[in-house]
């Protein structure tokens, strides 16, 4: 392959500033290079090494790793996860997790990674977690009929992400790790490797990394068996993100430096009470060893049993007040909202159905306030609201959704949208010449509302609640 082009360019553009992933992408795309091709070309700049040795030099360092992966599938054992790697190697060629050889086997094999990684330790991405994906599915390469050079590419590219996601881990957290790292690496490769464009990988990058912000890491992974489905958890994830880039026309938009540069701010805020509260259940179920509690005070082992009990008893209860709230079986489900989302969409447009059925008139004028992350998706819950506002209609009218702006009414209206930095604030106010109405409500999921404040009354707001058939919460 003949870089020459690719490299002289990346000299200069090196000279003035560090080239971001995004960035690369943009000079693959134009150069009509594969990613993984440019990410070599990169290094080869930076650190002086020919074609040759980079990709020489990229599977070298998996070297320890796929040892380990080795003993995690033969006779290891690990006192978080078992002998899962084993046991799964016993059905041999059979897809005994997924029904597709590749992917099947990078899942046993990252299983059995992580294994290894409990019995002669692992080299660190950005941590050990992600080590696991990335040496899983460069072996599942290597068995599935790629060549060498396509399997180094891939390990270039798995690499180059893994090293910006291990710069940015600075705290606990396997959205950075094992499932945020892997999930994000896994996606570029595979993408990649399957003819991918720059921009379908870094697309794919994007798709991968959002089911994994702010996922928790430490405490879980000494609670025997959670960290199986996050390290697993992202051949999939990753494998989801390539194929439906490349299969399908989803549209994201996303720039893929914006995402990770999100996950990696989100990772250092969301932490600590993240942690917190996962210590505060978990840690009970921490996995010990025999031949060091002895060691520990036996009054602090009564009291770890003593809070496990504590734990247990309370989270029965906790979940026995969610099941009493619960809806009937055979009417789980609720009413039909359009616009993508019940709690975006289907909450503040019900809070907009109660306000219209206390107003009586011609309407003047409508004012809105939405806490930010309802003001943040206006684009999809304002002609619902419009909708429910004006008209009354209900949550699952999608012909009035879609042609709200075209009616002749709402062209005499005035219509204010106001962004308030309260969290779950969704209030409407509707001036008519008879009766006007207001509804101060909090945001709630399935289309629910909690109505605070309404007028002409809040007795009169929740008669016509029930009237409607809304579900008014707390």
């Amino acid at each position: 392959m003949s870089l020459s082009k690719i490299i002289s360019r990346l000299e200069r553009e090196l000279q003035v500033k560090t080239l971001t992933l995004g960035e690369l992408t943009e000079i693959a795309e134009e150069e009509g290079l594969l990613l993984s091709s440019v990410v070599v070309a990169e290094a080869m700049v930076k650190e002086g090494k020919s074609y040759e040795e980079i990709l020489s030099d990229v599977m070298g360092e998996f070297v320890h790793n796929m040892k380990a992966l080795e003993i995690g599938l033969t006779k290891g054992r690990s006192f978080i996860l078992g002998t899962v790697g084993s046991d799964l190697a016993k059905y041999g060629d059979d897809n005994v997790l997924i029904n597709d050889s590749l992917i099947n086997k990078a899942l046993i094999y990252t299983l059995a990674t992580e294994v290894g990684n409990h019995e002669i330790g692992l080299q660190p991405c950005a941590g050990t977690g992600d080590s696991c994906p990335y040496t899983g599915l460069i072996r599942a390469l290597k068995e599935e009929g790629f060549s060498q050079e396509e399997i180094a590419l891939a390990a270039a590219l798995i690499l180059k992400v893994g090293s910006i996601f291990r710069a940015g881990k600075q705290t606990t957290g396997c959205n950075m790790e094992g499932f945020g790292a892997g999930s994000a690496a896994t996606a570029a490769a595979l993408t990649d490797l399957r003819g991918g464009t720059p921009k379908q990988v870094a697309k794919a990058i994007v798709l991968a990394i959002s089911p994994t912000i702010a996922v928790p890491c430490t405490p879980r992974v000494m609670a025997a068996g959670l960290c199986a489905t996050h390290i697993s958890g992202a051949i999939l994830i990753g494998n989801q993100a390539a194929n439906l880039i490349l299969k399908t026309s989803l549209p994201v938009d996303i720039d893929v430096d914006v995402m990770i540069a999100m996950a990696a701010r989100i990772h250092v805020e969301a932490a600590p009470v993240i942690t917190a509260i996962n210590l505060e259940y978990l840690e009970p179920y921490f996995q010990k060893k025999n031949q060091i509690e002895p060691f520990v005070d036996e009054d602090i082992r009564n009291s770890e049993k003593e809070k496990a009990n504590r734990i247990k008893k309370r989270a029965r209860e906790e979940i026995r007040n969610l099941i009493s709230s619960s809806s009937p079986l055979t009417q789980v489900f609720g009413d039909v909202v359009v616009g993508g989302s019940s709690i975006a969409v289907g909450s503040p447009t019900n809070m907009a159905r109660i306000c219209h059925a206390m107003l009586s008139g011609e309407i003047k004028k409508i004012e809105i306030d939405l806490t930010v992350d309802l003001f943040s998706r206006r684009a999809i819950n304002i002609p619902a609201i419009l909708m429910g506002a004006i008209y009354g209609a209900r949550t699952d009218d999608s012909e009035m959704y879609h042609k709200i702006f075209e009616l002749p009414e709402i062209k005499n209206i005035e219509v204010k949208i106001n962004k308030v930095d309260i969290p779950q604030v969704q209030r409407i106010r509707i001036e008519a010449t008879e009766t006007s109405a207001m509804v101060d409500a909090k945001n709630r999921g399935g289309g629910r509302v909690a109505i605070v404040d309404a007028q002409p009354s809040l007795k009169e707001a929740l008669i016509a609640a029930e009237r409607l058939g809304i579900e008014v919460v707390d």
